[in-house]
């Protein structure tokens, strides 16, 4: 390691650090994307940690949403219909597939097939 990088992730805030650590997961994750390439309307599977789950009806229909961070953004997943996913909690490794599309500017992935991965250290 040069003497530029080590300097670089002395000063690193905790924020970046984390980012730092969440690319280099989803990157080891074979066949994944990361969000900030992630087109409108492709299907992809994306790697990460949920930052947040929220019970936000959609037209009347339960509907629990959950934020995905990979390190080099966030993607919102949307399960329609559901009230709780047992495993989906704040602080869960994710690796998700299905189709992008841009909902209020934010990348959105509608009822995503799923795989729970271990939290460090499990």
């Amino acid at each position: 390691m040069s003497l530029k990088e080590r300097l670089k992730k002395a000063v690193a805030s905790q924020a970046e650090i984390e980012a730092s650590e969440e690319r280099a997961d989803a990157h080891r994750s074979v066949g994944c994307t990361p969000v900030d390439q992630l087109a409108d309307r492709s299907r992809a599977s994306v790697s990460g940690v949920i930052r947040s789950v929220t019970l936000r009806p959609r037209e009347g229909v339960p509907a629990l949403e959950a934020e995905l961070y990979d390190g080099s953004g966030a993607l919102d997943l949307v399960w329609l219909g559901r009230r709780e996913i047992g495993g989906v909690t704040p602080g869960r490794r994710l690796k998700i597939e299905g189709l992008v599309c841009l909902i209020d500017g934010r990348k959105t992935v509608f009822n995503p097939r799923y795989e729970l991965r271990p939290r460090p250290g499990e």
